[in-house]
């Protein structure tokens, strides 16, 4: 691969909506780490760009610095920092161990507040650090004594509330792997990932709410529980107080009845920590592993360094057990963050909901999606005028590119000193690679900078770097918290498929980008075929699975195609079986068998037939073609006919087109 660098002409710079003040970036954390790498290692840092260009090129004293300014913990030290510059076999910390329960927990003392769990109707329940930690060795107890040991499979289908904060940090401390799903997934969902790690435990909760109901899931954890042989014992979890279906199940109360102080396993610095399933678009979900250091020194630096949270901070971001985010929120427990967690729609009963709760608990950081602000603008709410947001710093946003036009709208209706941090990064590496610092302005419509240690850049196909033109995302040099491997792949081919097949040894996310000359960065989309429903992203194969059982479906399609307006439209494609036609019927029971089977984020906003659905000569769906039609592409532009089953399949798409 050749490093070329194309520049577009250089035009004028617009100015940014939100710069950085010189005592707020005097206070930051960021500023004192670029004192201290400036000191111990001779990096430059005067500016961010300075601090990022040395990170890049001294990865291995970055990472250093960064378990030296937090403080990281390792029971038994490392012999090098960084074995192998190959990301297929990278080596990070190479003897170190650890164990990031530990690292979550060691602000613990006193009656501060570590966690607040917030359900729908208000009920609140705030535990303290002190309170945190007993329960945290209390259930971490109970799993040793079940016969949980390092290594095994503990599984929560449990909503984002106190206990799968918990569950997970008491499995963590035993060196035993978590892995969560929310509640909104059926059980034959849940099931899908789950039965894949062949879990010992399950921990799952009789319901969740959402849109201002109860949603039982008894009967669903009864069916889940048949699906998973392995399981030997289940947990409930009273979120909605009612009855169990089953008898032999231990209640929450009686597996966190023993005192006992947490005890910490220390694990190599690979070993895994938690499976985080991305479906694709074939398939089942894949499972993606990350072990226990490398997430404790990406969050470290992502939500220390990049948004200045610390001690006692409040951090919120929407999210539910399913997405990486809520992984991400656990971890402000590292940096001694008091974080939030709620348990309901974000916009019920009002498109204000977030904002109310960011007043009401004093939060500093809030993070939600770019389609929630666009809900927000378009309800006409003015959260700055009529809610106390005085201690709101960084207004966060990731899921899908923002669209330039919610930037004004949050600077004028949400705050003029609030930074609005549009972040990019992925289930992949269960973190961001480009956002925002308290050091870097803000453009609207653009993503401030790659994140600290991020070798980020766009590409063209021959893998020349570009500036100005829109180029693949990839990154060129490792990052800690990437996948140690993918589950069940034993030889490391869907691992090395999916980030490496198109620029060998370099990793491709699969974003469409523009680096400007400035280093801020155009987000254009997804690159390939992966869904993303408000900030969640979603795998076809779910939906496929579900719709192609329907007796009288023959087969389906179905495509998330980011729009101009900044709106996501995610259509389903569909053809009938002989005698069989798409009436009202017919799309009620296709929406009720997605929300049942897949989740409620599955169902798509339009059904529509069609003749038949286009297909690559090997047999694979064209949903990436297809995309790009409804984008509004000329369809020669978007693949060559040869490699099509049949052209004039994919012609008829066109009359889809916005």
């Amino acid at each position: 691969m050749t490093s070329d660098t194309t520049s577009s002409e250089n035009a004028t710079s617009p100015l940014p909506i939100w710069t950085p003040k010189e005592a707020d970036v005097a206070n930051s954390q960021i500023a004192r780490f670029g004192e201290y790498v400036t000191e111990s290692y001779g990096a430059k840092s005067a500016t961010y760009l300075e601090l990022w260009d040395w990170s890049v090129n001294h990865i291995d004293e970055f990472w250093k610095a960064i378990s030296e300014f937090f403080g990281v913990r390792f029971a038994t030290e490392f012999d090098h920092v960084l074995v192998g510059t190959d990301m297929l076999d990278t080596h990070w910390f190479k003897g170190a161990t650890l164990n990031y329960a530990e690292h979550a927990l060691r602000f613990s003392a006193g009656p501060e507040a570590a966690l607040i769990a917030i359900s729908e109707d208000g009920t609140t329940t705030m535990t303290s650090w002190d309170d945190l930690r007993a329960e945290v060795g209390a259930f971490g107890h109970w799993l040793r004594t079940s016969g949980v040991q390092r290594g095994d499979r503990v599984v929560g289908y449990l909503p984002n509330g106190r206990h799968a904060v918990v569950a997970f940090l008491a499995t963590a401390s035993l060196g035993a792997v978590w892995s969560a799903c929310g509640q909104d997934l059926g059980a034959r969902g849940a099931a899908a990932r789950f039965s894949q790690l062949d879990p010992v435990v399950l921990i799952a909760a009789d319901g969740y709410h959402w849109n201002g109901e109860d949603h039982d899931r008894s009967e669903q954890v009864h069916e889940l529980r048949g699906l998973l042989p392995t399981v030997r014992a289940t947990v409930a979890v009273p979120h909605l107080d009612r009855p169990t279906v089953d008898n032999d199940i231990v209640t929450w109360e009686e597996a966190t009845s023993t005192r006992a102080e947490p005890h910490f396993e220390a694990v190599e610095f690979a070993d895994p920590l938690w499976v985080l399933f991305s479906s694709g678009t074939t398939g089942p979900p894949k499972g993606i592993v990350h072990g226990h250091g490398g997430v404790v020194l990406e969050h470290h630096k992502m939500l220390g360094l990049h948004l200045d949270l610390q001690g006692l901070d409040h951090f919120f971001w929407y999210t539910n057990t399913n997405w990486m985010m809520w992984n991400v929120v656990v971890s402000g427990l590292l940096v001694g963050a008091t974080i939030i967690l709620y348990d309901g729609s974000p916009t019920y009963p009002n498109a204000q909901r977030l904002f109310d709760l960011a007043a009401l608990h004093s939060v500093e950081v809030l993070g939600v999606s770019p389609g929630y602000l666009l809900n927000c603008e378009k309800a006409g709410i003015k959260p700055g005028r009529d809610l106390d947001l005085s201690a709101l710093r960084v207004l966060a946003s990731t899921g899908s590119p923002l669209p330039a036009s919610s930037y004004p709208w949050v600077r004028q209706h949400v705050g003029s000193e609030v930074q609005l941090d549009s972040t990019s990064g992925g289930t992949d590496v269960v973190c961001a690679f480009a956002g925002s610092a308290p050091t870097t302005p803000v453009w609207a419509g653009e993503v401030s900078a790659p994140l600290l240690g991020v070798a980020l850049e766009a590409w063209d196909p021959e893998g020349r770097a570009l500036v100005g033109a829109v180029g693949e995302l990839v990154i060129t040099k490792p990052m800690p918290s990437m996948p140690i491997y993918f589950w069940n792949d034993t030889n490391g081919s869907r691992y090395r498929d999916s980030y490496f097949d198109t620029f060998p040894g370099v990793w491709r996310q699969g974003d469409w980008i523009t680096k400007t000359d400035r280093g801020s960065l155009v987000f254009s989309g997804r690159s390939d075929s992966t869904l993303n429903r408000h900030g969640v992203r979603l795998g076809s194969a779910d939906i496929y699975e579900v719709v192609e059982n329907l007796p009288e479906i023959r087969e389906a399609l179905v495509i998330g195609a980011e729009l101009p307006d900044g709106a996501y439209w995610m259509p389903l494609f569909v053809v009938m079986e002989p005698g069989s036609a798409l009436d009202d019927a017919t799309r009620q029971r296709i929406v009720s068998a997605i929300r049942l089977d897949a989740s409620p984020r599955h169902v798509p906003d339009e059904i529509w037939e069609v003749p038949a659905i286009p297909h690559t000569r090997t047999g694979k769906k064209l949903e990436i073609p297809v995309k790009r039609i409804l984008q509004g592409l000329a369809v020669d532009a978007v693949t060559n006919p040869d490699a099509v089953d049949d052209f004039a399949v994919l012609s008829y798409f066109a009359r889809f087109s916005r």
